[in-house]
């Protein structure tokens, strides 16, 4: 079993922990609460529940087994088959941002790859780092570091969320020394 895989399983453990409730008991206040959208499950664990926002969403995922990771499991697809859907269509033009991105990633060191449904999740110990396409001429590059100052381009995000800056990025030549940085020093603290 990868660490990813181990790291999910202990967090439905102490999601089991926190409720009082297991597999089974949170499986069926998912399916008869009557909702069938991921954000409105999800939203309804975190008020019901009192999860945060990142446990109820893997909470949705594995009562509904709707993660990327598993789909791609269950397709047999590798993660390069997962990248060309996620950049797929109208989003064909930004695949050269991505993959100049996951270039200079890829120099820091190891870490795992774990896909989900609209992007990349990157993890060592943790996650560290989230990319996809955010709409058809912009990818988003989420980080998981603390104690660095904001800035117009280094967007902070609201606490309890699966990030803690957001950096949109249109073009190859956003895809900088600065970019590399901020991703360095989320890599850096992540394990």
């Amino acid at each position: 079993m990868s660490s990813v895989d181990q790291a999910y399983e202990t967090q439905v453990k102490n999601i089991q922990i926190k409720t009082g409730k297991t597999t089974d008991e949170l499986s069926a206040i998912v399916h008869n609460s009557g909702l069938t959208k991921h954000t409105e499950i999800r939203d309804m664990l975190m008020r019901e529940l009192g999860l945060g926002h990142g446990d109820a969403n893997a909470l949705v995922h594995y009562v509904l087994q709707s993660d990327g990771e598993r789909a791609a499991k269950a397709k047999g697809a590798t993660i390069d088959d997962v990248v060309s859907e996620l950049y797929s269509g109208a989003k064909a033009g930004l695949r050269p941002i991505h993959d100049k991105l996951m270039g200079e990633i890829d120099r820091f060191g190891p870490f795992e790859i774990a896909p989900k449904k609209g992007y990349l999740s990157l993890r060592r110990k943790k996650q560290f780092a989230m990319i996809g396409p955010a709409t058809n001429t912009r990818i988003e590059v989420g980080l998981n570091m603390k104690g660095v100052d904001a800035t117009a381009r280094l967007i902070e995000l609201p606490a309890g969320g699966m990030c803690n800056y957001k950096i949109k990025v249109a073009d190859i030549k956003e895809v900088d020394e600065e970019l590399f940085a901020w991703v360095r020093q989320a890599y850096d603290s992540s394990g």
